[in-house]
């Protein structure tokens, strides 16, 4: 015996949720399945978490910091990371909780809790419950990978996840990767107060970026004392009393690394695995992530991939993206494409690195003729006012369209600032308009015109 729907929605991280809503409100009947948290990914162990662990960690270094702004702070400062979690795991709680009682409000909504697998293109298990529908949607995801490391299943390691239940600073943090997921940790649990050795294959820092921005967070991250390995592999992880000994393989020979903790964070692998796909026909790729058309249908006509697990972008706004293209194609008659964004996201180290479009290695590379502006951000009024003075702002114009390519702002703000850059980019315009648009005073924002009007061949 099994259940009909219009829909099924499979998890329910940043697409699921919105798209169950319009369904609902479409007067379809609908069941979203999730076999663990609400929310996914960004609520319960991405961003909503961590930032709020930034924040926590911002505050320890802000208060270090104060006699330089003439404030006293009497005594030691110390880091209580019970109450720290605690502040953690309410925020993501509260916002897995909303999700899940939004849901629990849609009319023509069944929340079912379990695991789906696929029967058929049309048909999924639940835990023995047989469910069809005549459109599916998944939104399941993904996770940390874990490298085939010698020794690694011997030791306690860490991932994204599992740092979500430390109660306690770790002596030191030995991180396996230097792009976004390990830098935050690093410089988290660094102002918490522990050694932090960051251990990177490529040979520099989040190697997508520019050399001069690689350059510019590594800085960062060593003047609060981080130790930065580069060209650097992990050969073995091996028990070494209560703690872990990694042994490195590094451009000058093999060195062995003492630390408490171990964070895994080279990579993101989809929730595709345990699905079925194969009894729906659903076609994946090398890595298992679902391959999808420009408007995110797969290879079954009746089903969809929304999120991490289509390959399209691993952040929570791409996955939102993704729910309103297929909104929009399916509701709305009015079709949008996954190739009509531009890329953009960021880094939330203190200060944040945001970005958006082409570096200027992919610029030159895709052939066109460049304009770079670059502008240091101790040359801009307000990281000056606020004793933030790290890093630099840069911007990418093809020479001949006058388009904005892309642009870096590595800096206090920069997560803001730099959706201002992202906007001239969607409307089209010429960066002649923005260089003579008058912003306000004082921010980080106002300099862009500035470095705009300061472009220089390369």
């Amino acid at each position: 015996m099994s259940s009909h729907f219009d829909a099924i929605i499979i998890g329910t991280g940043q697409a699921g949720p919105a798209l169950a809503n319009r369904l609902s409100e479409a007067g379809q009947k609908i069941a979203v399945i999730e076999r663990a948290r609400f929310g996914g990914t960004c609520v319960n162990t991405g961003c909503m978490p961590t930032k709020t662990l930034v924040a926590s960690a911002y505050a320890a270094h802000l208060a270090r910091r104060a006699a330089t702004y003439g404030v006293i702070v009497e005594g030691q400062i110390g880091i209580d990371m019970k109450a720290v979690k605690a502040r953690k795991d309410k925020v993501s709680d509260t916002a897995s909780k909303n999700i899940e009682n939004w849901l629990g409000s849609m009319p023509g909504c069944t929340v079912m809790r379990g695991h789906a697998r696929f029967l058929s293109p049309r048909e999924v298990d639940v835990s023995g419950a047989r469910l069809t529908a005549d459109r599916i949607f998944i939104n399941v995801g993904g996770r940390a990978t874990v490298p085939p490391i010698a020794g690694i299943d011997d030791v306690s390691y860490l991932t994204n996840e599992t740092m979500m239940s430390l109660d306690e600073v770790p002596s030191h943090l030995i991180v396996l990767g230097g792009s976004y997921i390990g830098l935050e940790f690093a410089q988290i649990f660094r102002r918490f107060g522990s050694q932090v050795t960051v251990v990177e294959a490529a040979p520099r820092l989040v190697a997508r970026e520019d050399d001069d921005i690689s350059a510019a967070i590594r800085e960062i991250l060593e003047i609060e004392g981080i130790a930065i390995h580069l060209r650097t592999t992990c050969s073995g992880l091996a028990r070494s009393g209560t703690g872990i000994l990694a042994t490195l393989e590094t451009p000058a020979g093999r060195i062995a690394v003492a630390g408490t903790h171990v964070l895994v964070a080279i990579g993101r692998t989809p929730n595709t695995d345990d699905l079925g796909l194969s009894a729906a026909g659903i076609e994946t790729d090398a890595r298992g992530f679902i391959r999808t058309d420009d408007a995110l249908r797969t290879s079954v006509p009746n089903v969809w991939a929304l999120g991490d697990c289509n390959g399209r972008g691993a952040f929570t706004h791409t996955a939102y993206n993704d729910f309103e293209i297929v909104a929009a194609d399916l509701l709305d008659h009015d079709p949008r494409r996954a190739s009509d964004r531009i890329t953009t996201y960021g880094l939330f180290t203190d200060p944040p690195l945001g970005r958006v479009g082409m570096t200027e290695r992919e610029a030159i590379a895709a052939g066109h003729t460049i304009l770079v502006g670059k502008r240091p951000m101790s040359r801009v009024g307000r990281a000056v006012e606020k004793g933030e003075t790290l890093g630099l702002m840069k911007i990418v114009v093809d020479a001949d369209s006058r388009q904005i390519l892309g642009a870096a702002i590595l800096g206090t703000g920069g997560d803001e600032a730099v959706q201002c850059i992202t906007a001239t980019m969607y409307a089209g315009a010429p960066y002649t308009t923005l260089q003579r648009s008058v912003l306000i005073h004082p921010t980080v924002s106002e300099l862009i015109p500035t470095v705009l009007g300061e472009l220089q061949p390369t």
